[in-house]
């Protein structure tokens, strides 16, 4: 029997369920349950003691859907966080649909880092894909409602091939436990896979910039906080020391780079820098040591809420003047200089300045890969940090907020918006000031100290350089109105043409196809009928001993196949 306590209520529930209470409310009640569920949620998750909290059979298996442990109340912690400061910026949203998907996503983002078996984990993260579809849905365009789906095609496919590898590991092991394991055989291979599209590994990193930019102006701020850092903290519990992981880390790191520097759509720049970030903490788990997985975790907490701070700002861009790209805005600090100072701190902490949050947590990876002799490694990760400097630093800062004047004068956006963007970058400042609260949350004790003269002075360096080259090269660096093509063109476009094809000149084959098939079947029902029919010849008189002689070989005849 269990007893109900505050520490045995589910922290997932309380956003799950609640969210279903936001149509029902309407004004002032309705923006004091969105501001509340998440705080309610926060002060449950810790309460809740390590170690399985709940736990019941299942078909024989026994499932663990509320386990406390030091990884998922670090992350629990900065989801439910990230809920508050999404809900409070898309308050004004008018319509609920976004803001109950919203916190049915966040929610189920909760359940994985508090669940302690494989099955559990598997409902949440379906929860979770369906959840952050409608998200992209309630913006209410016809580009929405298709990235939408192509959105959920890829993320099914990806909960099929993850349900899959569950089956398959319960088969090899007897047990669904969520624990630390290899890829060393086609069930554990399924399930990294399925946890790496939603990290937005490759071949298919393409959903996100192509589903997330589609969204409204406050949906993408959500997006950008769950999906991909669920599957950091499934694999930082699950594959840490998967060697693998750094090379596909790297890839992430410098395609998302590589396409955030030619990318003109400010939204798209910072859905290609999500890949890129994802990519440094995924580097990290693949080390796996103890500075690594710190720092991948801690980069995970730091880089959710500076994300967040600069998908606000543009959203607060896209929400004021309606457009987003880069072509299209500049100048716009004469009369947003609010979001503009604020979108200044997101950029600076993405940028590991000193003082704010990406300083004290980015670093660490790089020094894990230091400390571990992986000489080439450290110097990609070194080179990639400048190339974050210059697309998400410099270039969306530049171009969004100064470089020529558009004539644009968008006023502030609601009191709302600014107070969410205001909350994320103390978030940002604090953390960089004072990160002992954030170490005090990581898996292992911390050995890392950030403010050093060599590390500051290599940081600032590395600062100083990204930004004289950025304006050197600012003619190459302007954005014109061109279409980056990427990897989901092979079903968007090509997919698409395919099936036409199929649909226009595969008729006549098929219908040639059909034809064949019911000759085929008419002469094997006439050659039925001939034998078997009223005057067939099994339909005749047989005697006894011929009826038993061709059982008798019938028999024969099956168990040879039987055995051989």
């Amino acid at each position: 029997m269990i007893i109900m306590t505050v520490s045995t209520i589910p922290p997932a529930l309380i956003l799950i369920l609640g969210a279903f209470l936001l149509p029902l409310t309407v004004g002032n009640v309705r923006r004091a349950v969105l501001l509340a569920l998440p705080v309610m949620a926060l002060a449950v998750l810790w309460q809740v003691p390590d170690g399985p909290v709940l736990t019941f059979d299942f078909l024989g298996q026994e499932l663990v859907p509320l386990q406390g442990s030091t990884l998922g109340r670090l992350f629990g912690t900065v989801f439910l966080i990230m809920a508050f400061a999404g809900g409070l910026f898309a308050m004004a949203q008018k319509r609920s649909t976004e803001l109950v998907a919203g916190y049915i996503y966040a929610g189920s983002a909760v359940g994985v880092t508090q669940a302690g078996d494989l099955l559990t984990i598997l409902v949440f993260w379906e929860g979770m894909a369906v959840a952050s579809g409608l998200v992209i849905w309630a913006a209410g365009t016809a580009a929405a409602y298709r990235a939408a789906m192509r959105y959920m095609m890829v993320h099914l496919l990806g909960g099929v091939v993850l349900m899959v590898g569950i089956a398959g590991y319960a088969v090899e092991t007897g047990s669904l436990a969520f624990v630390a394991m290899q890829p060393e055989s086609v069930a554990t291979w399924l399930i990294l896979i399925g946890f790496l599209v939603n990290a937005g590994a490759p071949p298919l990193s393409a959903w996100l910039p192509d589903a997330y930019p589609e969204t409204s102006y406050s949906g993408m701020a959500f997006l950008s906080a769950f999906t991909t850092k669920t599957a950091v903290y499934v694999l930082l519990v699950g594959f840490a020391g998967t060697q693998v992981l750094i090379y596909m880390g790297l890839y992430m790191i410098f395609y998302g780079l590589i396409y955030a520097l030619q990318e003109n759509d400010m939204r798209r720049i910072l859905a290609y820098s999500i890949i890129n970030q994802v990519g440094f903490m995924v580097v990290g788990i693949g080390i796996g040591t103890p500075m690594a997985l710190n720092g991948a975790a801690a980069l995970a907490f730091a880089h959710i809420i500076y994300k967040a701070l600069l998908l606000m700002s543009a959203g607060s861009v896209l929400h004021m003047t309606g457009r987003r790209k880069c072509t299209d805005l500049g100048g716009l600090f004469q009369s947003m200089p609010i979001t503009a100072t604020l979108g200044i701190i997101g950029a600076l902490s993405i940028s590991a300045f000193p003082l704010t949050s990406g300083f004290v947590s980015k670093s660490m990876v790089s020094q894990a890969a230091f400390d571990a002799q992986m000489g080439a490694v450290w110097l990609l990760l070194t080179a990639a940090s400048a190339g974050t400097v210059l697309y998400a630093g410099i270039k969306f800062p530049w171009f969004v907020f100064f470089q020529k004047d558009s004539g644009l004068r968008p006023a502030e956006p609601p009191w709302n918006m600014r107070l969410a963007m205001m909350l994320l970058a103390g978030l940002s400042i604090g953390l960089g000031i004072f990160p002992e609260p954030l170490y005090r949350l990581l898996p292992f004790a911390v050995e890392f100290v950030p403010y050093t003269v060599p590390h500051v002075l290599n940081i600032l360096q590395l600062l100083l350089f990204s930004g004289l080259a950025f304006f050197l090269l600012l003619p190459l660096m302007k954005r014109t109105l061109t279409i980056s093509l990427d990897t989901d063109w092979l079903y968007r476009r090509l997919g698409n043409r395919l099936g036409v094809l199929l649909l226009t000149r595969g008729g006549a084959l098929y219908a040639g196809l059909r034809q064949f098939a019911l000759a085929l079947l008419g002469r094997g029902m006439a050659l039925v009928f001939r034998y078997s029919g009223p005057k067939g010849a099994f339909a005749r008189t047989w005697y006894t001993g011929d009826a038993i002689m061709t059982v008798t070989v019938v028999l024969a005849v099956m168990l040879a196949l039987f055995f051989f």
